[in-house]
């Protein structure tokens, strides 16, 4: 058993805490807010407060435990190195087991955990999406029509056309291939980045990888984690693990932080002490994030130079959930003429934080402002990170701000690298 079913179990990560209060300075929603419920030190005191029985499981505390990006800042500049994500998390998942789940939470989560009816929903979803969102053609995106759960100012891309399994074989071969790996899209390079999924997949081919898409994988599962449902978190966990089975491969990959994380993380920890405990630990030790995969097979350089100013933004559960921060510095670097221009506080949060973004959408783009000055200060006609949820709300805050540098995955830049194209060829204005 671990700590997302026992919250004793992080008792003494709470009893670390000195309370100096470090993690003022670096908590986003700190900033903005002032509130000591905000910070690492005042939701530690909570769940140990709750935990001794000391306050109730009430919807204010649910509250105040949600109200966390996961950002891990606060993690990475505590001296006493306690780790306060696993405290928020265990402290989510207790009080959803004395309390249950919101009935509307149920609901979704009832929907992500059976893959047919995630799948026909956003499908049947393409076809008449223009009922609910109204396109823009000066920033190829949407806002909402109605308030249906989403502001109407919200910028947001499409669902694309054909899924990215709908577009590839489920088998991908170069000629002479040197190395085969399975890629995990996730949700949005499925449904709605189709263009940084074919991007891996042209990358991959181009330095003689063979790629497979299993055609039953699903959704992480992390959102359901997040907000406490660890029964239906594992029982995702195992699902994808049992698919990803079936097949032989060198590595599984990975272009999304947040799926990356689920698979070399919270997989193995979902499942210890289950029978596929041992193998979730080994395919954990065998999942690679884009970035990294292509340092480690020594990616072939572009030939053509690529004209191109770019800056770039550090998903939090890539740079401090798996520790990757050069990596793609490296590939964007390797390209010749591309130019990167580094952004004051590259590794601040932007808000997203998954369902953080739709259920506290105001504070969202309250620390979303500060990313977007500071990508405007660059003056970089093009931004680059390596998460699709990441790239979502950096093209919100930029298309309300005025803006639009392009924003895409760094996988799409080298693939532009090869094909001899440039991408993004500037700032615009946007009315």
């Amino acid at each position: 058993m671990g700590y997302l079913e026992d919250l004793k179990l992080v008792e003494e990560e709470m009893a670390k805490c000195m309370k100096c209060g470090n993690c003022q300075a670096v908590c986003p929603l700190y900033k903005e807010t002032l509130r000591e419920a905000a910070v690492a030190r005042g939701k530690i005191q909570l769940a140990y407060a709750y935990l001794r029985g000391e306050i109730l499981a009430t919807h204010s505390l649910a509250e105040k435990l949600l109200f966390c990006l996961t950002c891990m800042a606060c993690v990475a500049n505590c001296p006493s190195g306690v780790r306060v994500d696993a405290v928020i998390l265990a402290a989510r998942a207790a009080m959803v087991r004395e309390k249950g789940l919101p009935w509307l939470k149920r609901v979704i989560f009832q929907g992500l955990k059976r893959p047919w009816l995630f799948d026909t929903a956003l499908k049947t979803g393409r076809h008449f999406q223009s009922l609910a969102l109204r396109y823009r053609p000066e920033i190829q995106r949407c806002n909402p029509r109605f308030p249906i759960g989403l502001e109407l100012r919200r910028v947001l891309p499409p669902l694309a056309k054909r899924t990215l399994k709908e577009e590839f074989p489920e088998v991908i071969r170069p000629v002479k291939p040197g190395a085969r790996v399975a890629f995990f899209t996730g949700c949005l390079e499925n449904y709605i980045y189709t263009d940084i999924g074919r991007a891996v997949v042209n990358v991959l081919l181009a330095n003689d990888v063979e790629v497979v898409i299993p055609r039953d994988q699903h959704c992480c599962g992390i959102p359901t984690l997040v907000h406490g449902d660890i029964p239906t978190a594992r029982e995702m966990a195992a699902s994808n693990l049992q698919t990803f089975q079936g097949y032989k491969f060198d590595y599984l990959v990975v272009a999304c932080a947040t799926c990356g994380e689920a698979w070399k993380h919270f997989y193995p920890q979902l499942l210890e002490g289950a029978p596929q405990g041992e193998a979730a630990r080994a395919l954990a030790g065998r999942t690679r994030d884009i970035n990294e995969l292509l340092m480690q097979i020594d990616f072939r350089q572009p030939a053509a130079a690529l004209p191109l100013q770019v800056t770039y933004h550090d998903p939090c559960h890539l740079v401090r959930g798996q520790g990757i921060s050069s990596d793609p510095r490296q590939i964007l670097r390797a390209i010749p003429g591309v130019e990167l221009v580094e952004m004051k506080n590259a590794d601040r949060c932007c808000g997203s934080a998954g369902s953080f973004s739709l259920t506290n959408y105001d504070m969202s783009m309250q620390v979303q402002a500060r990313k977007v000055a500071a990508i405007r200060d660059t003056g970089a006609g093009t931004v680059v990170t390596s998460c699709p949820a990441c790239r979502m709300q950096l093209e919100d805050g930029l298309a309300q701000a005025g803006l639009a540098p392009r924003v895409v995955h760094v996988v799409q830049v080298l693939e532009q690298a090869y094909a001899g194209q440039e991408v993004g060829s500037g700032r615009r204005e946007v009315g």
